[in-house]
């Protein structure tokens, strides 16, 4: 069995990984996903004033065509409100941006805002999202802004590893800030599943084994910042428009898909204590850790030191990345 070949690099304020299983084709599958995510970015970043999504959150309820990516992701949010019945709601930008989340994460620490505070504002709803599919248009009343953080992400990575594995004809894992999707013939890809996908390899969390279909780890003890004494994180409840308080701290799961596999896991976040029942339900293999630290298992998730399928890979995957 090859030991196949891997490289990390930063994307979409995060880290990404791709790992091949045959490393003659680690090149053009780094381009293919490198490719994918400069679409996705251009098309759903809040945090760039030339993409798509900031035109349709700028048109003051007019309607915006968009290319076939954009409204692909937007219906994507869509569903992921419907199927949460509003637990994931793509109209809680306004919400971020009030709570302090108004640019890139990655320069919220070096740039607070002189004399910002924190404020709570109404989620608007998923209702008020207008698409017209024949004429490849979005429309969002005045003051309401989309944020597809959780969904966009997840679906990149989908999209990212479908690429790859046309590319490089082998079977590949990508992952983008943690959220890891598999493509091409099942292979066993051992993953180390943490809080946060750039923690050190001794941080708390546990090893899987992982085939095929999506991982997704949602959790409020990362991207965090603090204004004035308060604290607040990236995951909003729409019902609130404040920062999630939860029961959960971290939520893992594994879908067909890394984009069900995100949905599931920032809903369960939201859900709060009804979770592990509705987890179960659905069949979705999850781990959660609760805010005083107890890790439960869900719906086949193995206990420490087992798999989830298949036999260890020669080479490990901790928390979207390799390990060096």
């Amino acid at each position: 069995m090859s030991t196949g070949a891997s490289v990390t690099f930063e994307a979409l304020g995060g880290l990404a990984v791709v790992a091949v299983v045959e490393p003659p084709g680690l090149a053009s599958a780094v381009q293919a996903v490198r490719h994918t995510v400069h679409e996705f970015d251009l098309a759903c970043s809040r945090f760039r004033d030339d993409s798509e999504i900031s035109a349709v959150n700028a048109a003051a309820g007019h309607p915006v065509q968009v290319s076939p990516l954009l409204l692909d992701a937007v219906l994507h949010a869509l569903r992921a409100a419907q199927l949460t019945h509003g637990a994931v709601d793509p109209t809680v930008g306004g919400a971020l941006v009030a709570l302090g989340y108004d640019r890139d994460f990655a320069e919220l620490p070096g740039h607070p805002a002189a004399g910002q505070t924190i404020e709570i504002v109404p989620v608007p709803g998923w209702r008020a999202v207008a698409v017209d599919h024949q004429a490849a248009t979005i429309r969002v009343p005045k003051n309401v802004m989309l944020d597809l953080g959780a969904t966009a992400k997840a679906l990149a990575a989908d999209r990212a590893a479908q690429a790859a594995h046309a590319a490089a004809e082998c079977g590949v894992l990508v992952g983008l800030s943690g959220d890891i999707s598999i493509a091409g013939p099942p292979n066993p890809w051992r993953i180390r599943v943490t809080d946060d996908h750039r923690a050190r390899a001794d941080a708390p969390g546990q090893w899987i084994t992982l085939r095929s279909g999506g991982l997704a780890t949602s959790s409020t003890a990362t991207r965090r910042w603090q204004r004035h004494g308060r604290v607040a994180h990236h995951l909003v409840d729409p019902a609130t428009g404040d920062s999630v308080r939860s029961h959960w701290r971290t939520v893992s799961v594994c879908a067909a898909t890394c984009l069900d596999a995100n949905i599931a896991s920032t809903a369960a976040i939201v859900r709060g204590v009804e979770t592990l029942e509705w987890l179960q339900a659905l069949r979705l293999p999850s781990r959660m850790v609760d805010v005083e630290d107890h890790v439960h298992h869900v719906a086949g998730w193995p206990v420490e030191g087992d798999d989830l399928a298949g036999p260890r890979h020669p080479t490990p995957v901790f928390a979207g990345g390799l390990l060096p």
